[in-house]
């Protein structure tokens, strides 16, 4: 079993990019300080207000961090999948999560301490850099989304969406880029604070106008890149 999880950890920490010039000496000796912890579908993995002390690392599945609305309502502020990592705000100084985190899939992660990640970042002074790099991506993201909600504009909330969940998920086929949706309509809704009966008939329109074709209930094909990005504009 140990073996097992020693291998599960190698691979966590060959996933992770802030990890990719690493030597293979080096990725051992992070290895050997990381934690490994399995999560089900629907599980959370910590609360907004919880003492933040670990930088989560996802293996295999994927996450969604979210905030509470005033009306109780959730708000997705991201999705995150494969060699992710998230809980790196919190690196630098004490504190608690100003978020939620939660499995929407069966999950595994690894786990480095606030007191661990510090010395790493000591001795590799680049990796800080790429963990700031990846803060002020998300940062941009979670401004970005902002300006989305908002708008008024439905269709350019949706747009959005599916432009963002087309770069990390897009698979490159013959008609343009099929998209496998990571997420539930509920979830999409939570994210772009849209119905999700207006989502399917959005989702119905763009097909319609030969932008998208949908694919049952859980796979998109992004035919006209173009079209939908003029709906952000």
């Amino acid at each position: 079993m140990a073996n097992c999880e020693r291998c599960t950890h190698n691979l966590c920490a060959k996933k992770v990019p802030i990890f990719s010039n690493l030597s293979r000496d080096e990725l051992i000796e992070i290895i050997k300080m990381t934690g490994h912890r399995e999560y089900k579908k629907g599980e959370t993995i910590f609360l907004e207000g919880t003492d933040a002390n670990t930088l989560y690392i996802i293996n295999e599945g994927r996450i969604k961090l979210f905030k509470y609305t005033k009306d109780g309502k959730e708000q997705i502020l991201h999705i995150l999948s494969n060699g992710d990592f998230f809980g790196e705000l919190n690196l630098f100084k004490d504190g608690e999560y100003n978020f939620n985190a939660k499995a929407i899939m069966e999950t595994k992660i690894c786990t480095l301490t606030k007191d661990k990640m510090k010395a790493i970042i000591l001795d590799k002074p680049e990796i800080g850099l790429k963990i700031l790099e990846v803060i002020g991506d998300r940062l941009s993201n979670v401004e970005t989304l902002a300006q989305s909600l908002a708008t008024n504009d439905v269709e350019a909330r949706i747009a959005k969406l599916l432009l963002d969940l087309k770069e990390e998920y897009g698979k490159e086929v013959l008609k343009g880029t099929s998209l496998k949706l990571p997420i539930t309509k509920g979830d999409m809704s939570n994210y772009t604070g849209v119905a999700r009966e207006t989502i399917s008939r959005k989702l119905k329109k763009f097909e319609e106008e030969g932008i998208i074709e949908l694919v049952g209930t859980k796979k998109i094909v992004i035919i006209d890149e173009e079209k939908l990005e003029d709906y952000l504009f």
